[in-house]
């Protein structure tokens, strides 16, 4: 759809002010004042700079630029300043197990923009921007973002899905988790299905101690555990169900991986993939998850699937064909999809026919 000059002029001007909104939630993130205020209750700028540790003015032009977005409420009331967190505000901003929880995406972006230099000097190389260039807060980020889905939305989505739920209800089940990053998804899994051993893999080590740390946080048993491998080097594995979370489309070789998978899963295992619920063409102008996706892709997920070569060079939006395409080279009979939850499309990949 096209605009005129002033219509789209003003469109940017709205990418503007989200822009900033984006950078402003990084710093409340981060800062620790959402979690602060979180509680509903008003605060002088001088108790929230006291709270977390900054300095006052920078705490108080902060707060006034919430204000002004909408984002804190201001009460004179007392005659002083005071500032609070509504609880809708809250749950997006400060709840970390809230299924609207969408401070980790603000830490996500700011990275990204962060290493800008890089992606620029990647575009015109064809070079690439990993996980370790991007650093922690983009690692702990995607994490952070999908832990309410695996652990508020993933338990009915299983459930659904009958062949599934009762492999994973046999006590005994043997589960892996490929690709599993700060380890949200494994823990999840563990919580549901109590009785099942389940085992995290990632081949970048520092996202294996960020997993390591979120189980030793939750009080993880010893049934579930996390190893840093790659798992196209895995051999003689053995598993039940095999599951890959949002993570195919930034692998630089995912053939090699879901071969792995299906060995993992010998004759008689289940594989599982889920990944974004894009469109099954590209159309031109998309809807939101078009969008998103697509933006998550020029910044983060094909720079990091580019940076180890050769590369099949993904990115964000992997179509159903791709993932056929990708499934079938790796010795994959067919591939199925079994529901779609939110941004996410859940795929079974059949050995065979059957």
């Amino acid at each position: 759809m096209t605009s005129t000059s002033e219509e789209f002029a003003n469109r940017v001007l709205g990418s503007v002010l989200g822009g900033l909104e984006i950078y402003s939630m990084h710093i409340g993130d981060r800062l620790g004042f959402y979690e602060e205020l979180s509680d509903g209750k008003p605060r002088t700028t001088e108790e929230l700079a006291a709270a977390c540790g900054t300095n006052a003015r920078y705490t108080r032009e902060w707060l006034e630029q919430q204000a002004a977005n909408g984002i804190v409420m201001l009460d004179r009331s007392t005659g002083t300043d005071r500032f609070s967190l509504p609880e809708g505000h809250a749950d997006v901003l400060a709840n970390s197990l809230n299924s609207f929880y969408l401070a980790p995406i603000a830490r996500m972006l700011t990275t990204a923009g962060g290493a800008m230099p890089l992606l620029l000097d990647a575009y015109k190389t064809g070079s690439g921007v990993s996980w370790a260039r991007f650093g922690q807060d983009m690692r702990e980020g995607q994490a952070d973002q999908n832990r309410p889905f695996f652990f508020n939305d993933m338990p009915d989505v299983l459930a659904g899905i009958p062949d599934l739920h009762e492999r994973l209800s046999r006590p005994g089940t043997r589960v892996a988790d490929v690709g599993c990053g700060g380890g949200w998804g494994t823990l999840a899994l563990a919580d549901m299905y109590p009785g099942a051993s389940v085992h995290g893999y990632d081949i970048d080590v520092p996202s294996i101690e960020i997993a390591r740390k979120n189980a030793a946080e939750v009080g993880a048993g010893p049934s579930t555990t996390f190893t840093a491998i790659d798992v196209a080097e895995l051999a003689g594995a053995d598993y039940d169900v095999v599951f890959a979370f949002e993570c195919i489309h930034d692998m630089p070789r995912p053939v090699d991986v879901l071969r792995s998978m299906r060995e993992m899963a010998g004759s008689d295992g289940i594989v599982i993939v889920m990944d974004e619920a894009v469109g099954d063409a590209f159309n031109g102008e998309g809807d939101e998850i078009e969008r998103l996706m697509y933006g998550y892709s020029i910044l983060v997920c094909l720079p990091d699937g580019m940076s180890s070569q050769p590369s099949a060079a993904t990115g964000t939006v992997m179509r159903p064909s791709v993932l056929a395409e990708y499934a079938a080279e790796a010795g994959f009979a067919s591939v199925r999809t079994l529901t779609e939850a939110g941004f996410f499309r859940f795929y079974q990949l059949m050995a065979d026919e059957g």
